[in-house]
């Protein structure tokens, strides 16, 4: 019975690591029907590029940081219990690449190009990675050390905190490093409105992260014996939640329905796997109700300039979600059990801090060192042109 169960766990995480792969389309299209025309085509090669750094790095350094192993040995032993192990190679390097992709959206439309892949590769191969080994390989005894003092270990069944929290507080010091878009916030006090290229190109990016997402949550698993239906459910009932909150608090803004379940699944991820499924509705709920509230305080109050809302989205409901597992896992609330809300509150403090504090470093050394920024003239012109040579409809400039 063993050869067909190695096979079968290889397909089912090869399965997830091919439905998240999918997600970094969807990131794309979010980037792409959010920004202006003249940066659109930049939208799609740094997410396509970003993956492609990310899977370097990771097979060559940021795996071994997280999980203490190596690809650098034989085929033949690589390609042993059906190569279950590389598919879980590539099934986690999904979630790594996740990280740049949340982070280009928000320093969208004026970052340079070059020293953003570079940041890539840093925040891969050792920022991530190391999160990572903490959380979901029992590096250093942290959560060992978490359980003495709470009872419970720090619980992210599929990444609010590990990965989406972590994405959205790495971009937050690249969004105050690189500074508001030219001519976002006037001199006067007056606001320029940048509204989105292309509706349905977001629509198209939201819908293919809410369908990749089931793998990104149901097959963190990693095993077939493993896979819940509850985690199924728990997401579908936490994206729906997410939208109807973010319908109702955004007023029926199209961009604001389509990143309402992009909230909700991102709350959901950690206790996925432990909550009730109106828990999760009310873990959505409250996620596209802080998304709304959350974006437009940033964007019009605070004056930050994250182009995608990527620090509310993943950063603030990827905190929330972390904290919401210790609530809504628990046993009073009709959870399994197992969780504590301590244990959380350690966890989700100790990602949020490892992110900004190296987002401040690694966007702070590429600023003093190369420099973050397009130049005014380039960002007038558009990341398009100015970086990849052509806009994303070059027959509308022919001369005819």
């Amino acid at each position: 019975m063993e050869a067909p169960n190695q096979g079968s766990n290889a397909l089912f995480i090869l399965l997830g690591g091919i439905m998240v792969l999918a997600m970094h389309a969807g990131f794309a299209f979010l980037e792409l029907g959010t920004v202006r025309k003249k940066n659109q085509v930049n939208a799609l090669a740094k997410i396509l590029v970003d993956f492609s750094v990310s899977t370097v790095v990771y097979f060559a350094v940021g795996y071994g940081v997280a999980y203490g192993t190596h690809f650098f040995v034989g085929a033949e032993e690589l390609a042993a219990k059906n190569g279950y192990e590389l598919v879980r190679f590539f099934f986690l390097l999904t979630f790594a690449a996740a990280i740049p992709a949340i982070i280009s959206g928000g320093i969208a439309e004026r970052a340079r190009f070059y020293p953003q892949l570079i940041a890539t590769a840093v925040i891969v191969g050792f920022v991530y990675p190391f999160f990572e080994g903490i959380v979901w390989n029992q590096h250093f005894g942290i959560q060992g050390w978490i359980k003495s003092l709470t009872g419970s270990e720090f619980h992210d069944f599929a990444g609010s905190v590990v990965v989406h929290a972590l994405g959205g507080w790495l971009a937050l010091p690249a969004v105050l490093l690189l500074g508001a878009r030219s001519n976002r916030y006037r001199k006067d006090g007056a606001i320029s409105a940048h509204p989105p290229s292309s509706i349905p190109f977001l629509a198209l990016g939201a819908w293919i992260l809410i369908v990749g997402w089931f793998g990104f949550n149901v097959m963190s698993a990693q095993t077939l014996d493993k896979i819940s239906g509850l985690v199924a459910v728990n997401s579908l009932m936490a994206m729906v939640g997410g939208t109807l909150a973010a319908l109702a608090f955004g007023k029926n803004d199209p961009g604001f329905v389509h990143n309402g379940p992009l909230a909700g699944l991102v709350a959901v991820c950690a206790g996925s796997d432990v909550m009730h499924p109106l828990g999760a509705l009310v873990v959505g709920g409250v996620a596209g109700a802080v998304f709304v509230v959350m974006f437009t305080l940033t964007q019009n109050k605070w004056k930050i300039d994250d182009v995608l809302g990527v620090w509310p989205l993943h950063g603030i409901c990827g905190t929330w979600g972390g904290l919401a597992a210790g609530i809504f896992g628990s046993k009073a609330f009709g959870g399994l059990g197992g969780v504590s809300f301590g244990a959380q509150l350690i966890g989700t403090a100790m990602g949020v801090t490892w992110a900004v504090l190296m987002g401040c470093v690694v966007y702070g050394a590429l600023k003093m060192t190369l420099g973050l920024r397009l130049t005014h003239e380039e960002e007038f012109e558009g990341a398009d042109r100015s970086i990849h040579r052509i806009s994303a409809t070059p027959e509308n400039e022919v001369n005819w």
